[in-house]
This record gives structure tokens, sequence and C-alpha cells, in this order.
């Protein structure tokens, strides 16, 4: 089990540690309800130090990239970031990712931690045919993710550039609580915008402390990987392992939008013509109708109790005192205002196909 640099720091803040891909890593402090209200109604800050981070450097770097992604990375200029995934050969997805263009030919792929090795492996592979420079720099790397609405207003103190400036998706590399070249990137997993700061592992316990410090007046509170789930989810935003793996296709999961094919990349021809038939299946967001709590791989069913799905993630939704999940069913069930049911346990709970995200702001 590894460890992040500042697990000392969680265990000292009552943070109840559990593993997660291969780290132990702080879930909650004081309960995913009250830290998921803190990040939409004022600044909360996530240890995410056990995602992964590869720099991939030279004159063939964006080839490789546009090769083993799927959005397109040549409308990247230096200081943009991109959501992207990697496609595997036979339909699914490898990962899904981050692509940071730090130079002109120098890039900077974060992907999923439980991912990292196969990651690796998946890119390196093709890297064969390019000779880009790799290098995975995970083990050497932390990430805060400071999110909220407040999260301009309280770190704006802890550099010289205007943190107001800086729009979704983009970055820089600048100052931050006293320590140079770190990369603070306006990105997040939670649609209540904010920051994520990437620096190395010697640097973080000192950021963390003026973090706070910075936010004290805004009651800044550290926050878990629960409530990171939850607020992910009333966005509908994908989980690597829930709803997207090695058997889903980019297609199925909604994910047309990065999935460029004015290019070459792994497996486009398929993908390609799977678009142009349609997927027989796709990912679906739901709201109950009635009380209950979706979970994963709970049965979707039809009107006749006749399955036809499952639940690939699912929560009660703090911010809308409801149940909510994503899953896949066949296309035909699909359509905004279907009705379907969940079998939770004896019961099939009737329930609303809805238009993402669930949590409007």
């Amino acid at each position: 089990m590894k460890h992040i640099a500042l697990s000392k720091t969680h265990e000292a803040l009552g943070a109840k540690m559990v593993p997660f891909a291969g780290y132990l890593m702080p879930v909650s402090y004081e309960g995913v309800n009250i830290e998921h209200e803190t990040v939409r109604k004022g600044v909360g800050v996530f240890d995410v130090s056990h995602m992964g981070e590869f720099l991939i450097s030279g004159p063939e770097a964006l080839a490789l990239i546009q090769k083993v992604t799927s959005n397109d990375a040549s409308k990247l200029t230096i200081g943009k970031a991109q959501y992207s995934c990697l496609p595997n050969e036979t339909g699914g997805i490898v990962d899904d990712l981050i692509v940071y263009r730090i130079k002109e030919e120098q890039y900077l792929l974060v992907v999923n931690a439980s991912n990292i090795d196969k990651d690796w492996d998946h890119i390196a592979k093709y890297n064969a045919d390019f000779g880009a420079e790799m290098r995975n720099l995970s083990d050497n790397y932390s990430l805060l993710a400071i999110q909220g609405p407040k999260a301009v207003e309280a770190m704006q103190p802890l550099t010289s550039v205007d943190l107001s400036e800086i729009k979704f998706y983009n970055f820089v590399v600048a100052d931050f609580a006293g320590i140079d070249h770190v990369i603070i990137s306006a990105t997040g997993y939670t649609g209540s915008g904010g920051f994520e700061i990437y620096c190395k592992n010697g640097e973080v316990q000192q950021i963390w402390d003026m973090v706070f410090e910075a936010g004290s007046d805004f009651g800044i509170k550290p926050i878990g990987l629960a409530a990171r789930d939850t607020l992910r989810l009333e966005m509908g935003y994908c989980l690597y392992g829930n709803d997207i793996d090695e058997t889903t296709s980019p297609l199925e999961a909604g994910l047309g939008w990065i999935t460029k094919f004015g290019k070459e990349f792994v497996n486009s021809e398929a993908l390609a013509s799977e678009k142009a038939h349609g997927p027989e299946r796709k990912l679906i967001a739901f709201e109950l109708d009635d009380r209950g709590i979706p979970r994963q791989d709970y049965d979707i069913v039809d009107g006749n109790g006749k399955k036809i799905g499952v639940v690939t993630s699912g929560t009660m939704s703090p911010s809308l005192g409801k149940g909510i999940g994503l899953g896949y069913v066949p296309t035909i069930f699909s359509t905004v205002g279907s009705k379907i049911q969940v079998q939770i346990r004896k019961n099939a709970v009737p329930a609303t196909v809805v238009k993402l995200p669930f949590y409007k702001g």
C-alpha cells in the first residue's frame, strides 16, 4: 500500500483512511453530506495525489498523443488542457485522462491512479513507432484540488497571477503559496469551480498549510474521496471502473464529444462505424421517482420486471435530496423522459431518464 506525502497530516485531522487504487487515502473527515455542502457553497480541499502524471516530450510528442487519445490534441495551445480518453483496440476505454500542453513540444498526461501502470504500458507500446520521451512523474508529484465557489477569492492572496482570469480548462505555471513553478489549473471533478494544484511532494506540506491559512476566513475544510464521488455524480462525470471501462465505448458512454474522427487514432475506424450505425446501448442518467438509493450493480428493469441494464453509479444526492444514478440500457430506453425501474432489493422503484447534469447550481 503506497502512502501519499500528506498521509500523517490527514490522520492528524481525523480523516478516515481507506485503501483506494493501491494508496491509503482520506475518504472522509466530518461526513459526506457536510463535506459535499462545503464544496457546493464555500471551498474545500481534496488531496488527490494518487493520480498519475506522465510527461511526454520531444518532436514526436504530439503525434504519439494524437495516436493514443480520442480527442484532437492538435487544438491545444500552451496553457490549455483537454479532457480525453485512451481507446483500446476492442472498442472500449483504457482510461480517461486530461492532457495539458506545457511547452511547444511537452505535454502532461494526468491519468487515474488505478490505471497508472496499465496506461503507461499502453502508451509505451505505441511509442515504439514514434520515439517520444516518456517520463512517469507519478511518485514524485502531489495534487490538491481546491474546489468551490469561494476558491478564487480565498486563494488569490497566495499567487501573483489573477486567478479570476484563468478560464475553465486553462492553466498557468506560476508562484503559489511561496513555491515557484506550480501548475495552477482551472479544472476539477466537482462542478463547483476552483483549481487543481500540481506540485512536488516536498512542496505540498507548505502549500497545504498556506492554503488552509488563506482559506480560514472562508470556512475552508479538508474533503474526502466519498464527497468527491457524490459531487462528480451530481454532475454526471464518468468514473473509470464504474461508468467506463475496457468494455464500454466512448460513444456508448456519451463521450462522442471527445471522440474526434478528423484524425486517425487507436481503433478509430471501428468507432467511426459504431457512430454511423449508432450504439446499441447508452449510458443514461436517471432520478428515482420514489424513495430509495440506487447502488452500483443494481438491476435496471422495464415495466414488466425484465432486466434491461445495470446501475454503474448511484447515490442519494445531497444537493437534490433524491436518489440519482447512471447506468447502461438499450438505446430504445435512453430518451430523456423515458420511464424505467431500479430493482432495490425486492422493490422495483420507478425512475425517470433525465438530462445531465443532475445538479444545476
